[in-house]
């Protein structure tokens, strides 16, 4: 191996949210992590504000969550177009809001940890050359650089090198162009953390960073430009007005940008030993603010099945399962948010008075509203199971409340999590069981009392879904179960 050829379990091209995690979580495993990132130095440019719950589930399984939302504001409730609200209040989650935060501030959690645990993170490295044979990946850099890896990922956004060099197809079209972008002072700030209305002919989105700028998002149907064309705050205060009916006092612009948004989904996100998350895998509109927690839960997915896979314990179908797992969320996830912008930017009579018609009805439309966060926050995503499993398998599994039998220990499941490992939840001890797996999962028991898992036995996911559960199960079928997921016993 030559001087300048560095040896890696894995390499991650590209150091956004979805890579920073995913990185953190291999480091933290012990793998040997390379992040390459083209960027030459940090930027405070951000798109993504909204931190759902189920990425705040994430994140509080690796101890960030509660750093985080001390930097935001939570919002238990988004108003749009005026009367059109959606609850986040009753979710069944620790975190009943979504978290207003620009993701500069995600973004530099994940980089802590990641580094912290081990995590190489390169600048100014432009992947431009990627080769794969039966024993790993290598990628070559623009600077000369060759970095070899058992496998890599890409979470190196829309215009992806990664997907690129692999030859993938990334079908799909543009839903919206000429869209402007400002950060900006206002005089008279709005009541409304995240406002959005629309008006006649565009509409416009005002959301704060928390230090006294704000971004205005703005579009406006009778003036279509292509992404280069100059861009001048009073092309934007103007669409506030026609949304808001006035545009805040908005002055001293620091940075205004156009650009268009795609709702694009590469069909396999798996190539041999690469694999893409993020928005090199899926874009779609803003709406919604789903892009970044989609990513972010794509990474979660598949960080612990690629340590399985490089400690040798986890078979190579393991890795498939991304796939099978991750494509629907994506695709749902491009769906939901083009219905949301199509909405916004409703041109036709029809659909303007669709619009219209669930402003109005708004109160009537409780257990849609319910439902609708519930898939936008993440909290209702499930995995397919096999017809004959519990029915929590493959669901999200919240945060159980556990029995605490020595000081220092777990006392949530989300905290169990934190170690990386699977965790097996029972009210009887089942450590014996345990111990030809003890490198990757843990024991728990569900807080008395706890009637709906008195005589259940439930194996818990490190992504936190249930990987199998069983009702009064034999010692024989636990052990089963442990080596369907985590592998042969040692």
């Amino acid at each position: 191996m030559s001087d300048n050829q560095l040896a890696s379990d894995v390499v991650i091209v590209g150091a956004g949210p979805t890579g920073l995690l995913l990185a953190g979580d291999l480091a933290v495993a012990g793998l040997r992590v390379t992040m390459l990132e083209k960027r030459g130095a940090e930027s405070n440019l951000t798109r993504a504000f909204a931190v759902h719950a189920r990425t705040l589930e994430q994140l509080d399984a690796r101890g960030l969550a509660d750093d985080l939302i001390a930097a935001g504001t939570p919002l238990a409730e988004l108003r749009l177009f005026g009367n059109l609200k959606v609850e986040l209040g009753k979710l069944p989650s620790r975190f009943p809001f979504v978290l207003i935060t620009p993701q500069y501030n995600v973004e530099r959690l994940l980089q802590e940890r990641a580094v912290k645990a081990g995590a190489v993170l390169v600048r100014g490295a432009e992947v431009t050359g990627l080769r794969q044979d039966a024993r790993g990946v290598e990628l070559e850099t623009r600077s000369g650089e060759t970095y070899r890896a058992g496998y890599a990922v890409g979470t190196d956004g829309v215009r992806s090198a990664v997907r690129d060099l692999l030859g993938l197809p990334y079908p799909g079209e543009s839903v919206v162009s000429s869209v402007l972008l400002a950060d900006v002072r206002l005089e008279h700030p709005p009541t409304d953390t995240l406002a959005v209305a629309a008006g006649e002919n565009g509409f416009a989105f005002l959301v704060p960073f928390g230090d006294g700028w704000y971004r205005v998002i703005a579009w406006d149907r009778t003036r279509q430009l292509p992404d280069g064309a100059p861009v001048e705050l009073g092309e934007i205060s103007r669409i506030a007005r026609d949304a808001f009916g006035v545009d805040h006092g908005m002055h001293d612009a620091r940075w205004v940008s156009r650009f268009h948004s795609d709702e694009r989904q590469v069909p396999n996100y798996r190539s041999g030993r690469v694999f893409l998350a993020g928005d090199a895998a899926h874009c779609h509109s803003p709406a919604g603010g789903q892009g970044m927690n989609t990513g972010l839960q794509d990474a979660a997915n598949l960080s612990w099945k690629l340590v399985g896979a490089v400690r040798g314990w986890a078979p190579d179908a393991l890795l498939d399962t991304y796939q099978t797992e991750r494509h629907p969320v994506g695709r749902a996830a491009v769906r939901s948010s083009g219905a949301l912008v199509r909405l916004a930017l409703a041109n036709s009579v029809p659909t303007r008075l669709l619009r219209s018609t669930l402003v109005s009805a708004a109160g009537l439309l409780g257990p849609l509203s319910e439902l609708g966060a519930r898939q936008v926050s993440g909290v209702a995503v499930q995995y397919p199971a096999p017809k004959e499993a519990h029915h929590l398998v493959g669901r999200r599994i919240p945060d159980l409340r556990l029995a605490v039998d020595e000081p220092g220990a777990p006392t949530r499941l989300y905290e169990a999590l934190r170690a990386g490992k699977a965790v097996l939840v029972s009210n009887d001890d089942q450590q014996p069981l345990l111990e030809p797996w003890q490198d990757r999962v843990v024991a728990a028991a569900p807080a008395s009392p706890h009637g709906k898992l008195r005589d259940t036995v439930l194996l818990v996911r490190p992504d936190g879904h249930a990987a199998w559960a069983g009702v009064d199960p034999s010692r024989a079928e636990i052990r089963r179960a442990l080596g369907q997921l985590l592998g042969p016993e040692v």
